[in-house]
């Protein structure tokens, strides 16, 4: 497992990237503290966001003022993993 996967806000910020198909940091961040119900720290959003760009699973372009954000193949492809394997579990725990 990479590690991207074992921070919960990084992954929770893809899934909203593979629902959203492209979104402002803005628009994630504030879907994310309403998700959580409580302020993340922009500092601490904005980093996370960095290191899935980094990593090369989330592609940031500019478009006027905003930075847009979308999941690359390889984010896609991560998020359905971690996706299927979620619902296997769910399935083994219904038994």
């Amino acid at each position: 497992m990479t590690r991207w996967l074992q921070s919960g806000r990084r992954r929770d910020i893809c899934f909203l990237l593979a629902a959203m198909d492209e979104a402002r940091g803005q628009e994630l961040k504030s879907a994310l503290e309403s998700h959580y119900d409580e302020r993340i720290e922009p500092k601490a959003f904005y980093g996370s966001l960095s290191a899935l760009v980094k990593a090369g699973f989330v592609e940031k372009d500019v478009q006027g003022l905003h930075d847009v954000y979308r999941l690359s193949q390889a984010g896609e492809d991560r998020v359905r993993g971690h996706g299927s394997w979620v619902r296997e579990c769910l399935e083994e725990g219904a038994e």
